[in-house]
């Protein structure tokens, strides 16, 4: 499948694939990004570290439904699969420690646990780097899979001391075992937004391809300022995709298929918008009992209808606002010339309409996500 999103100038690749005739290119993108499908591995031994990393991946805690057991409920040599309870196809898998036997055959490993089914695999450890999880690192690298990486997980007990100490012996076995130049990650699973693991979500964005970062990014759950402003940037791409395909439906000489389109599309960019941005009561709930905040003073902070729920008639509403405001409009020509010159004159308004009201229900969704991390967290204070 074609991916519209490679281009780093989404509007120039958009602006090609229509002049091209190319909208089931977009379509194609819009569907990978609000279906985001894409399978993370997470390799090491079984603990309370390791699950805690894969919850806080999915914002869930121990406990929750859908969460990560402390010990697998499987044999321990046996990968177990956990969807992500709000984007059934964003899932984790947790993969059994490398054997410690020598000699050791990493691409048998590698096959038992299916490595090539996976965008990206973290390698874990708590204590010790096991040298045999370098061997299937380096046999990665051969095949040319470059999104693996090696992630300290810090304990609970654990000083900072210890940990600088656990990370310096680390680099040292991936130096002596040719790992060059030899990374490794330090991230406290409860608390993803502290240590290495924004600087992990950046090497991670660089690596996957452009449709498979964008798709991981609307999964995760909100847990940074950064990382919110980075959602509300990749759904205004979305956006610009979307309004592209209802440009293409509004010359199609059916009545009300322009609409339907931009109604339908538009619901479900906004309600994946909600749930990526934690707006949802269960999710503003869950960060709540995760900070130690009281709930209702968090939901208090929504001030968009949206971020409470997305409704067929709010969207609509909006949408027919956008309508009226882009007849009159001279600045939603210009857009519409600017973004799109070959479909302008069959676009036009409807094109305008999609791009002005998701653009609008998305910076308010983004703000309220906004305020609500910055209240759980404690920013500012």
């Amino acid at each position: 499948m074609a991916d519209v999103f490679r281009s780093l100038n989404l509007l120039e690749t958009l602006k090609g694939s229509l002049d091209h005739n190319k909208l089931s290119d977009v379509k194609d993108a819009v569907e990978d990004l609000l279906i985001s499908r894409i399978n993370l591995a997470v390799m090491g031994d079984h603990g309370e570290e390791k699950a805690t990393f894969i919850n806080s991946l999915h914002g869930l805690s121990c406990g929750d439904d859908g969460a990560a057991p402390s010990q697998p409920p499987v044999s321990p040599e046996e990968v177990t699969g956990y969807p992500n309870p709000k984007h059934p196809d964003f899932r984790l898998w947790d993969l059994p420690p490398v054997p410690s036997t020598s000699p050791f055959e990493p691409e048998g490993y590698m096959e038992r646990v299916k490595f090539s089914r996976y965008n990206a695999v973290f390698i874990t450890f708590s204590r010790a780097l096991p040298p045999n999880s370098v061997q299937v690192f380096l046999e990665a690298r051969s095949q040319q899979r470059h999104a693996v990486y090696f992630l300290l997980l810090a304990s609970a007990e654990s000083t900072e001391e210890q940990l600088e100490e656990r990370r310096k012996a680390g680099l040292e076995v991936l130096t002596s075992q040719g790992v060059a130049p030899p990374k490794v990650y330090l991230v406290r699973p409860s608390a993803l937004e502290r240590l290495d693991f924004p600087g992990l979500l950046e090497d991670l964005g660089r690596d996957l391809p452009e449709i498979r970062a964008q798709a991981l990014l609307l999964a995760l759950p909100a847990l940074t300022s950064t990382l919110v402003a980075r959602k509300k940037e990749a759904f205004k791409a979305l956006v610009w995709a979307a309004a592209s395909l209802s440009g293409g439906a509004s010359a199609i000489p059916v009545p009300f298929v322009a609409s339907m389109v931009d109604c339908g599309v538009a619901v479900r960019i906004l309600s994946k918008a909600q749930l990526s941005l934690c707006l949802d009561d269960e999710s503003v709930e869950r960060l709540a009992r995760q900070r130690g905040a009281e709930p209702s003073r968090l939901k208090g902070l929504r001030t968009c209808v949206l971020s409470a729920g997305v409704t067929k008639g709010e969207v609509k509403a909006r949408l027919a606002a956008a309508e009226r405001d882009s007849a009159t409009s001279s600045v939603s020509s210009k857009l519409v010339e600017m973004a799109m010159p070959g479909q302008a004159r069959s676009a036009g308004r409807s094109f305008a309409a999609m791009l002005q009201a998701l653009n609008a229900a998305i910076d308010e969704m983004a703000a309220d996500a906004q305020k609500i991390v910055a209240a759980a967290l404690g920013e500012g204070k």
